[in-house]
């Protein structure tokens, strides 16, 4: 461990650790990148669906797109919390999730319902994706955490409850449809790789 050697006037040594050490260990690189993607993607959720309130919330879609934010919200309370239990870094790119969560979620509801809810179809679909992939991975290792994969089972099936919502209240019927999710997958796929290493 480095240190700072500092002497005072009676030449005693004051030795000062630069990097306060404890016992609990690193995560590995996949964990770490794992809790770090997963934490901006429930940040950037939680974001989109405050979006999407500040436009609809007065509608008669709001109370669903409140339900489905208050979920958002534990999500990313349970990764805030994974994040400072295993002592990941978050990615430096937060604030620029910020702005551009809310922004996709209120230009999507200006859209209208329909516009929202094909907003949500499509950060859904790649999310569910996205899960799915992570934890074919862990349960590939000897050592899986077990309650990091129930964790994430459990947040993939209630996104694919959201998705399913989408499409219930009219996702498909929304202008531009096709263009309309295919961009905001792209969008999150993107932002996925960009989290994993920034």
């Amino acid at each position: 461990m480095a240190t700072c050697v500092l002497r005072n006037l009676n030449r005693s040594v004051l030795v000062i650790p630069r990097r306060f050490e404890t016992t609990i260990s690193r995560p590995d690189k996949q964990l770490d990148e794992i809790i770090r993607v997963d934490h901006a993607g429930e940040f950037g959720a939680d974001r989109i669906y405050a979006g999407q309130m500040a436009i609809l919330g007065n509608t008669k879609i709001g109370p669903k797109i409140n339900e489905m934010w208050q979920q958002e919200k534990q999500h990313r309370a349970k990764f805030e919390e994974l994040i400072n239990k295993h002592r990941v870094r978050p990615t430096a790119l937060l604030p620029i999730w910020d702005i551009a969560g809310f922004a996709l979620g209120a230009g999507s509801a200006l859209l209208g319902t329909k516009g929202a809810m094909a907003c949500t179809v499509a950060v859904e679909s790649v999310i569910v994706e996205h899960y799915n992939e992570q934890i074919r991975q862990l349960l590939k290792r000897k050592d899986a955490d077990l309650s990091i994969i129930q964790t994430i089972k459990q947040f993939r099936d209630e996104e694919q409850e959201h998705h399913d919502a989408g499409i219930q209240y009219g996702a498909m019927e929304a202008p531009f449809y096709d263009a309309l999710t295919k961009v905001i997958q792209f969008g999150c796929k993107t932002a996925i790789e960009l989290s994993k290493i920034i």
